[in-house]
């Protein structure tokens, strides 16, 4: 008869401890405590742990004992792939994580599709805490995460939620001063491409009905800073043509910008309401061998990477900053127990896709 193969089982804290010849506190202390042993003592359990195949504490257990998981969870109503593939959400994502490292803690990110009511991840996630990143007014892994006892911060948007800290930029300052700088290059006939308003798929135009109730307040207030800004320029902001596209990708940008040049051509000036849509505007001009700014000037709002070595007219937002500052709030709040709120400053950036309308250049002799 063949004997079934011996199996060694694995090693245990208390195993660890007797042989060694010490106590279990003083195993438990050379991973969690380590001030508290001598060098030698705590290489000397290490070592022989390794021996052993002893992997250390369950994370698990201790975390039931602690009442810490030690990691932060990381709200995105996006695939998981937006994170690394969207420029400001992967600027975010690095400056919360270099906030994390510095803490000592982890950080779990946790994709939820805008399209799936399902909150059981919110509701399982084994985290210290949550930050929320850019979700709409009134979405349910946002209602599931204010449900649970924890810290939260949010990012961007939703505004204003009601005992929860937040930290953002002057989106509405910011695309205020770029509307001022393009009416005193003297545009007046304006189209606006702009990233979705809701989580209802929408892919043409926006009227002002929509424009006032967009759940992405963001996309809301970045508006609002242009129609102010056009507005002290005698501009009816009713008669400037808006286009929404719900996927923010450099394809979805040239897409718009084709159906806005098609249905009004006399457009001098087509402000995006962010860098990627624009990138998609910069193409669908070079398809069409449109001079920017010579035929058209293009403007963007985040000022990503790959804009600004486009040379690209935009509002720079200090996303790293944001990250960091979101998971500082979080892991630094302590014993506070009032809200608190950070704005960071925009700063506009002036490339090389605006300049003055045609007719201006020619009468002023450009």
């Amino acid at each position: 008869m063949t004997r079934s193969p011996r199996i060694r089982r694995p090693a245990t804290l208390a195993s660890l401890a007797a042989e060694l010849g010490v106590s279990r506190t003083t195993v438990s202390n050379a991973y969690n405590r380590p001030d508290q042993l001598s060098v030698q003592l705590r290489t000397r359990v290490l070592e022989t742990a390794k021996l052993m195949g002893y992997p250390g504490p369950d994370p698990v257990a201790r975390s039931l004992r602690t009442r810490q998981a030690r990691a932060v969870g990381l709200l995105l109503t996006e695939e998981l792939s937006f994170a690394f593939r969207d420029p400001a959400a992967l600027g975010f994502l690095e400056g919360l994580a270099s906030a994390c490292e510095t803490a000592g803690q982890g950080l779990l990110l946790m994709p939820a599709s805008r399209d799936d009511p399902d909150v059981s991840t919110v509701h399982q996630a084994s985290v210290d805490g949550f930050v929320v990143y850019s979700v709409p007014e009134n979405d349910p892994h946002l209602e599931a995460v204010l449900q649970r006892p924890l810290p939260t911060v949010v990012a961007d948007q939703p505004m204003n939620v009601d005992g929860v800290d937040r930290v953002g930029v002057d989106d509405r300052g910011g695309m205020l001063t770029l509307a001022r700088h393009l009416v005193e290059l003297g545009h007046r006939r304006i189209g606006v491409l702009c990233m979705r308003l809701s989580n209802s798929r929408s892919d043409g135009y926006a009227d002002l009905e929509r424009q006032r109730t967009a759940a992405l307040q963001v996309q809301r207030e970045r508006l609002g800073g242009l129609r102010d800004g056009f507005a002290e320029a005698g501009v009816d902001w009713a008669k400037v043509p808006v286009v929404e596209r719900y996927d923010h990708t450099v394809e979805a940008g040239a897409l718009g910008a084709a159906q806005l040049l098609d249905d009004h051509p006399d457009i001098t000036a087509l402000v995006c309401t962010s860098d990627v849509l624009a990138l998609g505007a910069l193409r669908m001009a070079r398809g069409r061998d449109l001079s920017v700014p010579g035929q058209l000037s293009v403007t963007g709002f985040d000022g990503v990477p790959e804009a600004l070595r486009a040379g690209l007219t935009t509002v720079r937002q200090p996303v790293r900053d944001k990250g960091r500052t979101a998971g500082e709030l979080l892991l630094t709040r302590g014993d506070r127990t009032e809200p608190k709120s950070v704005i960071l400053p925009t700063e506009m950036l002036i490339g090389q896709t605006a300049a003055p309308p045609r007719a201006e250049r020619w009468f002023s002799g450009l």
